[in-house]
């Protein structure tokens, strides 16, 4: 059974973290706003034109790929046993990792690639969880958390194939959920290597785990908790930062 991984404290984030967490939901909202405007949603913008929707393929059928910032994501949907309608899969490549990261399984060099956390999305389009996920389901470069997280600021998907608002709110939604992608990185390990006396090469390819922890997220919530917690902040005479702007986000 699939942990559910507690949101983290808004406590231990930093001034920036908070500025930064508040500036990426002003990015999300602005995609949701433009996408509105047109009838469209996030989840219709990446199948747009991309024939009947069946289980396993990738959306779009190639992948989507920044190679200036090594980011890549594609859609797909397989979980039968949740109710969404499909999730995103984010990843970064070998250019936006640490060099000295070396994968215990998986591709090695210039093949390297670390998934960076997967959003569940409902059919109306909009986020209702983040997700890992075990090495052998996306067939990654095990990296350790920490060497993930290191590049979880290098994933931007800064061009418009197939939808500018939907790989806006992508790296916005990275931004702004970087604290529960963390958390979810870091237990992902904790599942791992607590493998029951297996040897880790053989954990990461159990079949039988697949989904190592999730999250339920929604924006807005997590909007009005940050917002309470910068106007805490403000009450016991403590700085803040001036939100970021959108450029710097990114």
């Amino acid at each position: 059974m699939t942990d559910i991984i507690r949101i983290p404290e808004l406590t231990s984030l930093s001034n920036r973290q908070l500025a930064t967490c508040l500036t990426a939901i002003d990015e999300i909202r602005e995609c949701y706003r433009v996408l509105k405007k047109g009838g469209l949603n996030i989840v219709g913008e990446v199948l747009k034109d991309q024939g009947p929707f069946y289980e396993m393929d990738h959306y779009p059928k190639d992948d989507v790929y920044d190679r200036e910032t090594a980011s890549q994501y594609y859609y797909h949907a397989h979980r039968e046993d949740h109710a969404e309608h499909g999730h995103f899969h984010l990843f970064v490549r070998d250019s936006a990792l640490p060099e000295s990261a070396e994968p215990v399984l998986g591709p090695v060099g210039e093949d390297r690639v670390a998934h960076l956390v997967a959003i569940s999305m409902d059919a109306w389009g909009y986020p209702t969880d983040l997700f890992a996920v075990n090495r052998w389901v996306t067939d990654e470069s095990w990296l350790p958390a920490e060497s993930v997280i290191a590049a979880l600021d290098q994933f931007a998907i800064d061009h418009a194939h197939p939808s500018w608002p939907v790989n806006r709110w992508l790296t916005a939604m990275v931004r702004c959920f970087r604290p529960q992608v963390e958390a979810l990185l870091k237990h992902r390990d904790a599942v791992v290597n607590d493998g029951q006396g297996q040897a880790l090469e053989r954990v990461l390819e159990n079949r039988s785990l697949e989904i190592t922890g999730s999250m339920p997220i929604n924006v807005e919530s997590w909007a009005a908790k940050l917002m309470a917690e910068q106007a805490r902040r403000a009450r016991k005479g403590q700085p803040f930062l001036r939100a970021l702007s959108a450029s710097a986000m990114r």
